[in-house]
């Protein structure tokens, strides 16, 4: 009996080792496919800060948490089975959709370029926008549900990507990879996101504050009093700080709209570019290969592979800035009439005219 016992330990112990490894395994996995959809991840935190800019500061975390819950959605319940199906009976189709999500990032980034340079080029909803702005509730859904559209290309090319890493091991790998990669990515990114849309109140809170060691860096509230020796010496440090990152933060939130933009742009017209390499169509990132690598050598050893990165990442984005001007100007001139020729008429618009 006690030999029986031992013998069930035994193997219970080493159905335990089994499991232990199999979870290593998958971080690892995991780590290495998150790192190949870096990019995709760079882009989702840039862009996602200005979906929040411009409500109160009461609802910002509540609109991040929002976008945060519509992400893991989009990653686990509709985009996670997908692709392991796609994976199973149609694993030639997940390239082509890679292509038309890498299309379809490079239409918002040129769209947003073009805003810039050229305002009555890009198309917008103006009709919306107007009836918005007067229900912050109705503004703060559209936001949101703007972003999780946005997000569910960026974390459908996440996901591809990351399947695409896995694509030699099993199925049930695939699936755990896949999840662990999902949650992790979605919250780092957001979490990054909620600390880049409060760091102002962090500041204004940090400015104010005269007695931040007392108060634990204003974490609990004090009754009045004198600041002491150590308030003063800490507050010449905080309030500064504090000051800074007031000051700092609008102009950090349009370098990330930026960096969005242009990750956008690199991430869509690299995919495109890979893409057509899939199918046989190698001239393009061949001459990108060739002109990146031209400039990583005219550089030191140490500084080429950084170069190399730069110019490859730099020539995506023009790619991919053409490809979504001729998409602009697609959607534009063909299918905008038709879907004003096919869109009822608000009762507002028509109480108007």
């Amino acid at each position: 009996m006690a030999s029986g016992l031992f013998a069930l330990l035994d193997d219970v112990a080493a159905i335990a080792k089994v499991a232990a490894a199999s979870v290593d395994d998958v971080v690892a996995q995991a780590g290495k496919a998150g790192v190949k959809a870096a990019g995709v991840v760079i882009d989702d935190a840039a862009v996602t800060p200005r979906y929040a800019v411009g409500f109160a500061a009461s609802r910002e975390l509540p609109i991040i948490w929002r976008i945060a819950m519509g992400s893991l959605r989009n990653k686990l319940i509709f985009l996670l089975p997908g692709a392991l199906v796609l994976a199973l009976v149609a694993p030639w189709a997940i390239t082509p959709l890679l292509m038309a999500g890498g299309v379809f990032l490079c239409f918002e980034g040129a769209e947003k370029v073009l805003e810039l340079v050229l305002p009555h080029v890009a198309h917008g909803d103006s009709e919306s926008a107007v009836d918005a702005a007067g229900d912050p509730g109705t503004l703060e859904r559209q936001k949101i549900a703007g972003a999780v559209k946005t997000d569910f290309i960026l974390s459908a090319e996440i996901m591809a990507i990351t399947l695409a890493g896995v694509s030699d091991q099993s199925f049930w790998m695939q699936a755990a990879v896949l999840a662990v990669v999902g949650i992790g990515i979605t919250a780092a990114v957001y979490g990054v996101v909620a600390l880049i849309v409060k760091a102002d109140d962090v500041g204004v809170a940090l400015a104010s504050n005269p007695r931040p060691a007392a108060s634990l860096l204003g974490l609990r509230k004090l009754a009045a009093g004198e600041a002491g020796a150590l308030d003063r010496a800490l507050a010449r440090v905080t309030q500064p700080i504090g000051r800074g990152l007031v000051l700092g933060m609008p102009h950090t939130l349009t370098l990330l709209a930026l960096v969005g933009t242009v990750a956008m742009l690199w991430v869509g017209g690299g995919i495109i570019i890979h893409g057509l390499e899939t199918f046989g169509f190698t001239t393009l990132g061949h001459g990108v290969h060739v002109i990146a690598a031209t400039a990583g050598h005219a550089l030191p050893a140490w500084l080429a592979p950084i170069v190399e990165w730069l110019v490859a990442a730099a020539l995506a984005a023009v790619f991919g800035f053409l490809i979504g001007g001729v998409t602009v100007v697609v959607m534009q001139r063909l299918m905008g009439p038709l879907i004003r020729l096919f869109k009822k008429p608000s009762p507002s618009s028509e109480a108007a005219h």
